[in-house]
């Protein structure tokens, strides 16, 4: 009997994007299988975020395909024809992706519970008794279950990136998106924030992580990839490349962050 391969949950191919002059993403080639957790180095301004950007359909590319469980990002087709989406049909497809950025991007007059039920309320249509218990579900994850009447101005900056993790899973994706999500906060609240991804990593969540703890991408990581100049440069197991990198651009980033 055949063994059926399983297909990527992300799948890039030969992506390109500019902004103006600057050729921003070149011909990136990436593959995330399900269940795979993914974390991307690199220094800044190689493409890290822009890539993060393009996968949830928030950036468009100028040539290349991305694609999320089959679908295209950003396109579908009709009786042969391949037609851009509309912004309903891109934010359709954007609710099987969870991303939580660098900042935390919470409504400052909501409390942390309805900062987290109003995606599955307003894009779910969830009835509000139901996106309640998925929102304190999703909160209890996060450890901040007690908080859910704060306001994000009563929050830490670690308590409130882990309200942006509750929101993020609250819609219940497919694929979680993190672009370094630890960068904004403050050396003490890192941690907590960390050991909440760990908890959804473990679950089994799909995850491509743009971070510079590289310890955390060492625990975590099924797969490192390092991008430079737009490009993956290298891209293989996590203790591969951090242990024994075959790029020296790979290497000497590693010496200067470790």
């Amino acid at each position: 009997m055949a063994v059926q391969m399983q297909e990527p949950l992300m799948e890039a191919r030969d992506v390109n994007k500019w902004l103006g002059r600057n050729h921003i993403l070149r011909g990136v080639d990436m593959t995330v299988e399900p269940g795979e957790i993914v974390c991307v180095l690199g220094p800044s301004g190689s493409g890290k975020s822009t890539l993060l950007r393009c996968i949830n359909g928030l950036e468009a590319i100028e040539s290349g395909t991305i694609n999320v469980d089959g679908d295209r990002v950003g396109f579908k087709t009709h009786k042969g024809q391949l037609y851009e989406h509309t912004e309903q049909e891109a934010a359709l497809m954007r609710r099987r992706i969870g991303t939580v950025f660098q900042h935390f991007n919470l409504f400052n007059h909501m409390t942390a519970l309805q900062n987290v039920t109003y995606g599955p309320r307003k894009v779910l249509g969830l009835p509000k008794a139901e996106a309640i218990k998925q929102g304190l579900d999703a909160l209890d994850k996060v450890g901040l279950s007690l908080k859910r009447d704060s306001y994000p101005a009563q929050l830490s900056g670690g308590q409130q990136q882990r309200v942006a993790i509750a929101r993020a899973l609250a819609m219940k994706p497919q694929l979680m998106l993190f672009d370094e999500p630890t960068s904004a906060l403050d050396p003490e609240l890192v941690g907590d924030v960390l050991a909440v991804m760990k908890r959804v990593a473990e679950e089994g969540m799909t995850m491509i992580i743009v971070t510079h703890e590289i310890g955390f991408a060492r625990e975590v990581a099924d797969r490192v990839v390092f991008m430079d100049e737009g490009r993956i440069v290298e891209s293989g197991p996590a203790a591969q490349v951090l242990d024994h990198p075959s790029n020296d651009r790979t290497a000497n980033f590693l010496r200067h962050v470790k």
